[in-house]
């Protein structure tokens, strides 16, 4: 296993556009321009191209729009970006989470656990695996929103480092994200990072943020409190329990 070294990562919590893959994607690009340090990584919410929307119309290829403009981000940022949107693939349509690093290279997660309420599971293909990625020595897994209610399918068994959930978690439900986020890191003992969107959707449903990142040691890293749009360069270091 390679060592593992320090890692800045960036998180946008977006005021999504609602289903304006075009003004959604020029609103993360100003957003993105105010990060001028060196960042190893950027984390973007559920679906940051059109907000939380069933209509798969606006699904997209994996090699359509968004797909290049995270290739880009990544290449003039200079370091990895991950979010999930809408995925067209193999006649199934996908809420599907894409990690792109600098050299153009890429890996997905299909969600695995769709959100009734929202009639998700209607709409969308169900994934059957997980992610885990080799960065900078670290064990990434990547998941999405819903996911994070299912202790099973979290579980670590010392496959990952730091498990990560982009999502669009409202505020009605938002006590159940802070305390799930929390759990799983007393659970795999591992880097637990939540990426939340802000704003209110076209369906009237109001999202608060609250972005978090915990320590294995279950320690409270960061957590947004200011429904700020922008989190820029926090340091995650290699640990241990004496820390």
């Amino acid at each position: 296993m390679a060592k593992k070294i320090p890692i800045t990562i960036s998180l946008i919590q977006p005021n999504l556009i609602w289903e304006d893959v075009n003004a959604n994607l020029a609103h993360l690009d100003t957003l993105l321009g105010e990060i001028v340090d060196e960042v190893d990584l950027i984390i973007l919410p559920e679906m940051f191209n059109t907000s939380f929307t069933m209509n798969t119309s606006l699904a997209e290829k994996m090699d359509g729009k968004t797909t290049l403009w995270l290739k880009r981000v990544a290449k003039n940022k200079g370091c990895a970006i991950c979010g999930s949107l809408m995925i067209s693939d193999n006649d199934s349509i996908y809420n599907r989470l894409i990690w792109v690093e600098k050299d153009g290279s890429l890996d997905f997660y299909n969600k695995k656990h769709l959100f009734p309420l929202a009639k998700e599971h209607l709409f969308f293909t169900p994934g059957k695996k997980k992610l885990i990625r080799n960065f900078f020595g670290w064990r990434i897994c990547l998941l999405i929103c819903y996911d994070l209610r299912f202790s099973e399918w979290c579980q670590s068994n010392n496959k990952y480092d730091c498990l990560v959930f982009v999502a669009s978690w409202p505020t009605k439900r938002i006590k159940d994200w802070c305390h799930l986020l929390h759990l799983r890191a007393v659970q795999n003992t591992s880097y637990v990072i939540g990426v939340n969107r802000v704003g209110i959707d076209g369906d009237g449903v109001l999202f608060p943020g609250q972005s978090a990142i915990y320590h294995p040691s279950s320690r409270l890293i960061f957590k947004d409190t200011t429904e700020k749009e922008l989190i820029k360069n926090i340091t995650l270091a290699p640990f241990n329990f004496n820390q």
